[in-house]
């Protein structure tokens, strides 16, 4: 835990400067406990909806969160993010009593450019080049099943991606958008379109991690991230896909990986949680049962870890299939495939218009020598609340 000093926003009163600390959600936290814990009344999670107990339980582990507090260390507002574009946020009102809503989470969007010749490794050039283990792990992940032991000292690398900042610091993945690697002289390159990798001739990359967990009959609700309800006037996100099946269908690991957690999540009901390869995380929740698995656990991919039920709060057995990337929830058809599809017709043209308007972003860049963006550096933030 560390205390940092943010610029604090009253709405009601003026500008003052507030201590807030910043914390990291534990293993197994819940919404239900630290309201409990910090003496807010748990009635703020009862009161909401079904399917918002159900986004209330997508705190990951290690989520950084935020708790402003007042002179006599009474809790004023609390921030916990639950995706890349949305948080919950508990505040007291007018009436000095707490509310919970969900908000969007504010950020700016950066395109950068990073072009550079090789003088150990691509990971680690460009990691020093970039100050950002973001990026470097996202270049391997849109180049998955390229061996870069093969590179050689002159060989070059450029990457065309896109970054969210969030109180002047990198916030949730990095996508790429175009990437070419030398590999012994011979040029690699992907194309990103629709959150799937492509070669240059719109085939597929074999890139994909997981399989489906489940047999199932139906999508029963797909993935949605924040989007505000014109009628409900909220903002109302699905962060995973139901899959509707009956009670005690087999729940299958989507990838090889290790079981970080095995219990009860809130309006999750019975979870499992499994870590995988390249900072991707799986969650399975809704269980009826599990199977015999422990926390620490190998498990290999299509290896029954549970089965389904309705547990939590459910309003008929499925299986919520969640996939999160370093912590933040994505959309697991972005990496559950079947199999390796080209594009064609309509799509296949504006993938090409696509990928020129990609190539000439990059070649201006490059024969203007454009410079690298500036390393990413740690620091103490300032933000608003409001």
């Amino acid at each position: 835990m560390r205390k940092i000093l943010l610029l604090f926003i009253f709405v009601i009163q003026s500008f003052a400067a507030l201590s807030v600390e910043e914390l990291t959600w534990d293993n197994g936290d819940t919404l239900l406990k630290f309201l409990q814990r910090n003496s807010i009344p748990m009635s703020l999670y009862y009161g909401l909806d079904k399917e918002d107990q159900e986004l209330a339980s997508d705190i990951l582990y290690k989520t950084r969160y935020q708790i402003l507090k007042d002179d006599n260390n009474n809790i004023e507002q609390v921030l916990i993010p639950i995706s890349d574009d949305l948080q919950i946020h508990i505040y007291k009102n007018e009436n000095n009593q707490y509310v919970l809503t969900f908000t969007p989470i504010i950020y700016q969007i950066d395109n950068r450019i990073l072009h550079l010749t090789i003088k150990n490794s691509a990971y680690q050039d460009v990691y020093e080049e970039s100050g950002s283990s973001t990026l470097a792990r996202a270049m391997v992940r849109a180049f998955k099943g390229i061996n870069f032991r093969n590179i050689q000292k002159g060989d070059e690398i450029t990457l065309y991606y896109e970054q969210k900042r969030r109180m002047g610091k990198l916030w949730g993945d990095i996508t790429i958008k175009m990437a070419t690697v030398e590999i012994n002289k011979n040029i690699q390159e992907v194309f990103s379109y629709n959150d799937t990798f492509y070669d240059r001739q719109g085939r597929e990359l074999d890139n994909f991690l997981l399989t489906k967990p489940v047999n199932y009959i139906r999508i029963s609700s797909p993935f949605s991230t924040a989007r505000y309800h014109p009628i409900l006037k909220r903002y109302r996100a699905h962060l995973g896909i139901d899959y509707a099946a009956p009670t005690g269908t087999p729940v299958k690991s989507a990838g090889k990986g290790t079981i970080i957690f095995v219990g009860t999540k809130g309006g999750y009901g019975n979870v499992v949680q499994v870590k995988h390869e390249g900072g991707y995380t799986t969650l399975y929740a809704h269980l009826s049962r599990f199977a015999k698995i422990k926390t620490g656990q190998r498990v290999n991919q299509g290896q029954i870890i549970a089965y389904v039920g309705s547990t939590g709060m459910s309003t008929g057995p499925h299986l919520h299939f969640g996939v999160y990337l370093n912590n933040k929830a994505i959309n697991p058809a972005s990496v559950v495939k079947i199999a390796k599809s080209e594009l064609k017709g309509k799509q296949k043209e504006e993938f090409e218009n696509t990928i020129a308007q990609y190539e000439k972003t990059v070649q201006e860049a490059l024969n203007n020598h454009q410079p690298n963006p500036p390393k990413e550096e740690d620091f103490e933030n300032y933000i608003e609340l409001n």
